[in-house]
């Protein structure tokens, strides 16, 4: 018990000095070479990037329901997270499985 008392500290000092990645890294350069809205489809972006991070739905103003690809990658310290780096990419599919629209942010490192 005496032992694990002493390693709760280090562990704690270890975490607070630590890198901490969430997502998986992505290469939007590549995405956006290749895209073409309207021709893209699913496999293609699947091909280009892999699995996406999370699936849903967009449903638009108009009516227009998309299903909605989400990929993410971040990366910062532990604990100040003010430099940490996050970029997110949204890709949009028509019921036919087509890019219909796509949005990014953050950093195309």
């Amino acid at each position: 018990m005496r032992f694990a008392k002493g390693l709760l500290p280090v562990l704690l000092l270890l975490s607070a000095c630590s890198t901490v990645q969430v997502g998986r890294n992505f290469d939007l350069a590549a995405f956006e070479a290749r895209v073409q809205r309207g021709v893209s489809t699913r496999n293609d972006v699947r091909g280009w990037l892999g699995a996406p991070t999370g699936i849903g739905v967009s449903l638009e103003t108009n009516g227009d329901r998309f299903e909605q690809w989400t990929y993410y990658a971040g990366e910062g310290d532990l604990p100040n997270l003010s430099d940490a780096h996050l970029k997110l990419l949204q890709i949009k599919f028509d019921q036919q499985g087509v890019v219909r629209a796509y949005n990014w942010s953050g950093e195309a490192k």
